[in-house]
């Protein structure tokens, strides 16, 4: 717990150095490292842009579209990783992952039934949204849409955690201490998911 702690307080003090020294395009660079699969949390990041936004040294609209472009930029190398490369390599190695081909199969039908809705439904969601593009990107889901949805979505979660910042003001002491908790807790919920995954896919290899 105490490590966890750690790496997160020298994560935020970075952010907040880079956007203190670089401003907007800080924020657009912060958010772009996120979404290349990255975990650099937007949590801590857009927060502390609307804490800029608040003393008046940002305009609050820039600070948010700053947000949501560096997501669509972030998003571009691992949307292609996965485009050109991603797919062979988990047909080939997938089984080293635990990843067979019924589960590919399982997921191209899963994008062509919700794919769209479900991206921009993603770049909302913590932890999801800095690592949705690489898969996005192996299940050649359609660029021009994937990219505007992710521009959307990216948008509101920018303006929403912004607009958070905006309010805690000179309490982002206090935002800290709660975000630290909500980090901690989406870590432990990201765990238990694994296990479950792995035990899945293992019993299901013996079986088979």
């Amino acid at each position: 717990m105490e490590f966890i702690n750690l790496i997160i307080t020298h994560l935020v003090a970075f952010i907040e150095h880079i956007i203190t020294a670089m401003g907007a395009f800080g924020i657009s660079l912060l958010m772009a490292i996120e979404s290349c699969n990255i975990p650099l949390p937007s949590e801590a990041i857009l927060p502390f842009a609307g804490y800029i936004v608040s003393k008046g040294e940002m305009n609050f609209h820039i600070a948010a579209i700053a947000g949501a472009f560096g997501c669509v930029l972030g998003s571009i190398p691992s949307y292609y990783l996965g485009y050109f490369g991603g797919r062979k390599f988990v047909e080939k190695y997938g089984k080293y992952f635990l990843i067979s081909h019924k589960d590919l199969e399982e997921a191209d039908k899963w994008v062509e039934k919700y794919g769209d809705w479900a991206f921009f439904f993603c770049r909302m969601l913590p932890v999801v949204r800095t690592f949705i593009s690489l898969p996005a990107g192996i299940l050649k889901a359609r660029k021009r849409i994937f990219f505007t949805l992710t521009f959307l979505g990216s948008l509101v979660w920018s303006y929403v955690l912004v607009y958070v910042g905006v309010k805690m003001g000179q309490n982002m002491e206090a935002f800290k201490h709660i975000w630290h908790k909500f980090d901690i807790t989406i870590v432990a919920i990201c765990a238990i998911l694994g296990i479950l995954y792995v035990y899945k896919h293992v019993k299901h290899l013996k079986e088979s």
